[in-house]
């Protein structure tokens, strides 16, 4: 009997071929909020240079269950459930800000910054009015908590006490890709967010597919960005939940003609009106000039050039997330180094001259497979058992994120 996930069988268990129905069931969509998002593995939330001082607080998500990051007045870095424990309202309304208290609007019910229940409306009756049970006990009521780790101040959460640790659950190279942009302190630069209809998995794949990047992104080829044929690298965790690449480029002032891009989607005669926005200067000293962390389920880190950022996906339906742009520069930048990663976030977010394709492209998708569930994505190029490890433009690694995804699942 072939496997199945929520109903749906998978016609082989090799990543090979992928039933459309994965993307469009509800069913699909609730086990993975419980076996995925709510499982024992680690989900990306913040920046700790998002909330830098006590009281400071976001709102985020774990699939799609609200929370709320919290630096509470101790210092320490918390993540609760924003569902008030009385009767369920959202509690924090605010995407960001600093209090002391949040405070549920409906009944008054006031937790502090570690999700501690801390005072309560009429808790004793006055007047013949309300009042609880002289046992009512506060600490019984707080906001439920999730279990915390940050690594390099970026914070992750899980729901599971039982998951292993932050670390084991990256293992190398991803920890080495994390160690690498969060070298030094950081700044946030700012935020986007796009609602893209489509299905989550369809943009973690996008992600991980070499395939379509000289391809579909007109900007890579013609400016020099990426190219086919760049010397490259790829490097995966044991289960090969996650995936870490990217290319090694050329002198950032070194413009793109036919020679040095190929032929791969070149635009011929195509300029910037401003071709200042690609005079930055590398922050590294390897000579990587593009790089995208992949890190299951949910959050992308990349470095495009001088544009760096985390891509949060947050869904929200079958055929419908958010994606969520935390862009982020090193606190000892100078002025001219954060105004080229300013300029540069045009190459990047909702419209960006690269990546605005990639939403594009999911929904191109989802549209099309929506009456089509029982047919199946094909996934076969490059070698179908292609050494991880190895730099490929193939769809390996898109094919053992099925080949994980489908033992979370079964």
């Amino acid at each position: 009997m072939p496997q199945q996930t929520a109903g749906v069988a998978w016609p082989v268990t090799d990543g090979t071929r992928v039933p459309f129905e994965i993307y469009t069931s509800q069913d699909v969509f609730e086990r993975e909020q419980e076996r995925i998002f709510r499982g024992p593995l680690w989900n990306y939330v913040a920046l700790e240079a998002e909330i830098p001082a006590p009281g400071d607080f976001k709102t985020s998500f774990v699939g799609d269950t609200p929370v709320v990051v919290s630096r509470a007045q101790d210092g320490g870095v918390h993540v609760f459930v924003n569902r008030c424990a009385h009767r369920g309202a959202t509690v924090q309304r605010h995407a960001s800000g600093n209090t002391k208290e949040h405070r549920c609007v409906y009944h008054q019910w006031c937790y502090d910054g570690r999700g501690d229940l801390i005072s309560v409306p009429y808790r004793r009756a006055t007047t013949g009015f309300g009042g609880y049970a002289p046992d009512f006990d506060m600490k019984a009521h707080g906001l439920r908590k999730l279990h915390v780790a940050s690594r390099k101040g970026v914070v992750f959460a899980t729901f599971d006490p039982g998951a292993p640790s932050l670390e084991d659950f990256l293992e190398e190279p991803l920890l080495d890709a994390i160690d690498r942009l969060f070298s030094r302190e950081v700044k946030v630069l700012g935020h986007m967010r796009q609602r893209i209809h489509g299905n989550w998995k369809l943009y973690v794949e996008n992600t991980r597919d070499p395939y379509h990047a000289a391809l579909l992104h007109g900007f890579h080829a013609t400016f020099g960005t990426y190219r086919s044929n760049q010397k490259g690298f790829r490097g995966h965790d044991r289960a090969r939940a996650h995936s870490a690449g990217g290319k090694y480029g050329d002198d950032f002032a070194r413009p793109a003609t036919t020679e040095t891009v190929g032929d791969d989607n070149y635009i011929a005669g195509y300029s910037l009106s401003d071709p200042s926005l690609m005079a930055g200067r590398p922050d590294f000293n390897d000579n990587i000039n593009l790089a995208i962390t992949s890190i299951f389920p949910s959050v992308v880190v990349q470095q495009i050039m001088n544009t760096l950022a985390t891509r949060h996906i947050r869904p929200k339906a079958p055929d419908d997330f958010e994606l969520y742009w935390t862009y982020f520069g090193y606190a000892d930048d100078d002025e001219e180094t954060t105004a080229a990663r300013l300029k540069q976030v045009n190459l990047v977010g909702p419209a960006g001259l690269i990546s605005m394709e990639d939403g594009e492209a999911v929904e191109l998708i989802q549209r099309a497979i929506v009456r089509e569930g029982k047919d199946c994505a094909f996934l076969e190029f490059g070698p179908v058992n292609a050494d991880p490890e190895q730099d490929s433009h193939g769809e390996d690694a898109v094919r053992a994120f099925w080949r994980y995804y489908q033992g979370i699942m079964a």
